[in-house]
Order: C-alpha cells, then structure tokens, then sequence
C-alpha cells in the first residue's frame, strides 16, 4: 500500500507536503550544521600534551555571539514554518469553499459508516445511501463531511488527501475535501480507540462524475408509492 502513502489525491495535499519539506529542509539543516560545529570543536579542541584547559564563561561578547545569532537565524526560520502553517491551516480548517455535496461519516469500535446523499444530492432524504467501511465520491467535486463518533474518541484519517480530523463523541465536527484523481484508497482510524483499533479500515472509492452518477442511480434505495400513502393521507387530513 505505499502507492497510497505517495500519491495526493485532494487538492490540498501538495499544500501540506510542501509544509512538510519546508519544515525538513530548514529543522535538517540546523541539525546538521549543528552536528557539524560539534565535531569540528571537538576536534579542534581535544585534549594536547603540555596545553592546560580552559574555563569559559560565556559572558564575553565574543562567546555571546555564538548563542545570539544562531538563536536570531533560527527564530527568522521559524517565522517561515509559523507563516505556512497558518496559511495551509487557514485553508484547510477554517476557509471551507462552497461543497457539490455533504456526507455524513460516523465512526463506531470498529467500523466507519458512511450516509451518501442519493440522486436529489441531499442528506436525511429517503434516497439517502448508507455503507460500512465504503465510500463512494466524485473525483473534481467538493465534499463537507460530517464527522461523528458514537462511542469513544476515533481520528477519521485519508493518507492521499493527507486529511486527519478526530471524532469526539457527543459533537458533529464539519470539514472538506475534494479529491483530484480516481482511484481506491485507505481510510484509517489515526487514534487508539480499543482492542480493534487495528481492523478499524474502510477505503474511499474516488469515481468520474459518469461512474458516480451511476453507483447513486444503482444503489439509491426504491420505495414502494404505496409505503408512503398512509404518510401522505395524514398529512392532507392535517392541512398540511
């Protein structure tokens, strides 16, 4: 499965795996350079014949130097990695674009359920499909999802998407995404919820709009005309 690690499949994953190259680049070469130095002083200033040791303070200008402008330098770095994040956090947690369509994923020890809109592409409607541990979505549309849990705390976790956003019993939290290639991915639980933490796999089906269109038209319930006669005859007997 490490084609699913490598791949990003929404449209703010390359966003985020940039963040994360940013972040290695800069924390990697003040690791290096820092190791670097060490062995350099180490070097340098190993014990010689006839050549007794120093005492340093630290307190002289000259010794300051070597805290002080590091320490500005890394401070500069940090305001770079400070300023990415809040833009990508921004993007991904706070800004959500207008959605094609809300799903609605509830996570349970140990399998995620999924309540698709159906044709009318609207939630809590008696077209409405439900899976466990299979989501079907379009490929160019943009989802919000509404996350529950109704046990214990879960991570709902989309490695392609480089999505992961926890499950807290008792709320429904909203987010987004929207995918940017087909194909079938991992879903996992990113947060130790029980013994069958492990097994807590579903995996998310990304289709053209041609594909998806037509999994709603072959999956969407059907309803007998005559099941919702008796609804219908109270509700005209009510006036409404």
């Amino acid at each position: 499965m490490i084609e699913s690690y490598v791949a990003a499949a929404s449209t703010y994953a390359r966003d985020i795996d940039a963040l994360i190259i940013l972040i290695a680049v800069l924390v990697g070469f003040w690791l290096i350079l820092c190791e670097a130095v060490l062995v350099g002083f180490v070097v340098k200033f190993r014990a010689k014949p006839g050549v007794p040791s120093q005492y340093i303070t630290g307190e002289e200008k000259s010794q300051k130097r070597w805290i002080t402008i590091p320490h500005i330098l890394v401070l500069i770095c940090d305001v770079f990695i400070i300023v990415g994040a809040v833009r990508i956090w921004h993007d991904v947690k706070q800004d959500l674009p207008p959605a094609h369509s809300t799903i609605r994923i509830v996570s349970q020890q140990w399998a995620w359920s999924f309540v698709h809109p159906g044709p009318d592409g609207k939630l809590d409607t008696p077209d409405d499909i439900k899976t466990v541990d299979e989501l079907h979505v379009a490929v160019g549309k943009v989802y919000h999802f509404e996350l529950e849990a109704r046990d214990v705390i879960h991570s709902f976790s989309v490695p392609v998407f480089r999505l992961k956003q926890d499950a807290i019993p008792g709320r429904t939290i909203t987010g987004w995404f929207e995918p940017s290639q087909t194909g079938v991915h991992d879903i996992q639980c990113a947060e130790i919820c029980g013994i069958g933490h492990g097994v807590m796999a579903a995996r998310i089906h990304i289709e053209s709009s041609e594909r998806h269109a037509q999994w709603l038209h072959e999956n969407a319930p059907t309803h007998d005309p005559d099941a919702t006669r008796p609804l219908l005859t109270a509700q005209l007997a009510g006036g409404n």
